[in-house]
């Protein structure tokens, strides 16, 4: 089973940028399929962006669409989440999750489809 232990996060002003960080131990990234959730306060988890193991495949949230970028480095074992343009709103724990998959360019948005999963950064955004 892969590990996983995400940076990056901390405090910026509304419109600013960050980049998260993924990092898995344990065996190879190749083959995960791997997304990025995220939880603020009082509230469900979410959805924010996902990619297929080989990085040809992403998917969005639409409320981050445009703003988030994700991609991966298989080489180096690590996901990315660059963060453009943040809002208040982006204020959560951001979490970053796997699952082994055969498929080349499947993605999964779901909290459901991952079983690997590390332990959140915060992210705080002021207005």
């Amino acid at each position: 089973q892969v590990q996983l232990v995400e940076s990056g996060g901390g405090l910026v002003q509304a419109g600013g940028s960050l980049r998260l960080s993924c990092a898995a131990s344990g065996r190879t990234f190749n083959k995960y399929g791997t997304g990025w959730f995220r939880q603020a306060a009082g509230k469900e988890r979410e959805f924010v962006a996902a990619i297929s193991w080989t990085g040809s495949t992403t998917q969005y949230a639409d409320s981050v669409k445009g703003r988030f970028t994700i991609s991966r480095a298989n080489a180096r074992n690590t996901v990315y989440l660059q963060m453009n343009s943040l809002k208040p709103e982006d204020t959560a724990v951001y979490y970053c999750a796997a699952r082994y998959t055969d498929s080349y360019s499947a993605t999964y948005r779901s909290s459901d489809d991952y079983n690997a999963w590390g332990q959140g950064t915060q992210v705080t955004v002021s207005s």
